[in-house]
């Protein structure tokens, strides 16, 4: 019981706090992006945004196979998704300049959205068919230019109830389409951090394992999409399931 208020009077407290802080981060990209369209400042910031979030419940991290990634290489990291905690992780955890794609509706939030744009998040329209296609392909072609990596969740949304989603294959398609290799990266604990339906945010382990890359190169939508998208889900629930069994 006592844990539990503590834990909701850090949330209520901790949580206004910090979205005034997002929005004077925010302000700050806005003014310095219009000189500065691109600049290493924003992963700076990212970064720092990243680790202050991560404060508020606490969560303590655990990553392992941070060795795999090449800091110089450009990847498609293709994560699951647990919890509102997950893209703070990935920012703060991944050694690379990584812009992740997100649904329009964040980009509604004053300053926070024309911010994201700043910085080459991508705006995705999961209604608008071909122009979402559009929008996206545009957006990724733009983080190639800046040396971007993609952060993805093929689940396409958070799950509910602690089980990896099925997976869709779009991510998979621009990882065939763009030629980067696919970087699977696990997450397992940030669901108990911030429960489904939960407005607390409760202290606890989140640990990211890092999976190898896969080369993407010489394969075709075609011919090999849906066998790298059943091997990457099979491997991805074998490790999640893994992680589990160890953290118990």
């Amino acid at each position: 019981m006592i844990p539990t208020v503590l834990a909701g009077l850090r949330t209520f407290i901790a949580v206004p706090l910090f979205f005034v802080y997002t929005l004077i981060l925010a302000l700050v990209i806005i003014i310095y992006g219009a000189f500065r369209p691109a600049s290493p400042l924003y992963d700076r910031i990212v970064k720092h945004w990243s680790a202050v979030f991560l404060k508020i419940p606490p969560v303590h991290v655990e990553v392992e196979g941070i060795e795999k990634i090449d800091p110089q290489q450009r990847y498609m990291i293709a994560s699951n998704h647990l919890s509102q905690f997950d893209i703070p992780l990935l920012f703060w955890v991944l050694p690379l300049h990584g812009r992740f794609l997100s649904k329009k509706e964040v980009f509604k939030i004053p300053l926070v959205g024309r911010a994201m744009r700043t910085i080459g998040i991508i705006e995705i329209d999961r209604a608008s068919g071909t122009s979402s296609r559009r929008a996206i392909a545009e957006g990724v072609k733009m983080a190639a230019e800046h040396g971007y990596s993609l952060i993805v969740f093929p689940e396409g949304t958070r799950s509910t109830n602690g089980e990896l989603l099925p997976f869709k294959k779009g991510a998979f398609r621009i990882a065939i389409d763009t030629g980067l290799p696919i970087v699977p990266v696990v997450i397992e604990g940030t669901e108990t951090i911030n429960r489904p339906g939960s407005k607390i945010f409760r202290p606890g382990t989140a640990r990211v394992t890092i999976c190898d890359p896969i080369e993407t190169a010489g394969l075709t939508n075609k011919d090999n999409l849906n066998d790298l998208v059943r091997s990457i889900e099979a491997s991805m629930n074998a490790t999640y399931e893994k992680m589990r069994t160890e953290d118990r």
